[in-house]
């Protein structure tokens, strides 16, 4: 690959990059919330009250990594944590009046205008997308790497030893 090919690349990531992290700071900034947090708010208005580790596995970050999520959520009152009152040692979490209001004016994790531009594609065009970015993971050695559907705000991680 010539040095010029690969700048090329480089520079088209890096635009990709950018824009997801000019919408990122646009939600924290009007909405008060990162696009993880978001995202784990969507999924818990969708399918109701669920444990902190499916929705984990729903949205593909780490148990702890979801506990911080939820520690903001909660301390913010979007969500609210109860106990089964069958096994007192489970905890569900749910959705509060205030996150299901907050989940609708919010716009989507995604750049509203990409997302408008590529629902408009052909299902043909679109499957080459998704398999041509699934290729640039996999080329980049991406495939293990934690696969949130959203890029993370510093907040949002917790250093696992």
């Amino acid at each position: 690959m010539s040095e010029s090919y690969e700048d090329e690349v480089l520079r088209a990531l890096r635009r990709i990059t950018r824009a997801i992290d000019q919408h990122s700071r646009h939600l924290a900034t009007t909405f008060g919330l990162t696009v993880p947090q978001l995202v784990c708010l969507r999924v818990i208005g969708e399918q109701g009250p669920l444990s902190p580790s499916h929705l984990a596995r729903e949205v593909a970050l780490s148990q702890a990594t979801i506990t911080g999520i939820l520690d903001r959520l909660a301390a913010r009152q979007l969500v609210e944590r109860s106990r089964v009152s069958s096994d007192r040692r489970v905890v569900t979490i749910a959705i509060t009046q205030a996150g299901s209001a907050l989940v609708k004016e919010a716009p989507s994790p995604l750049q509203e205008r990409f997302v408008s531009s590529l629902s408009k594609l052909p299902t043909q065009e679109r499957a080459v997308i998704h398999n041509t970015l699934n290729k640039i993971v996999q080329l980049m050695g991406g495939n293990d790497i934690e696969a949130a559907p959203m890029l993370t705000d510093a907040r949002d991680l917790s250093i696992e030893e």
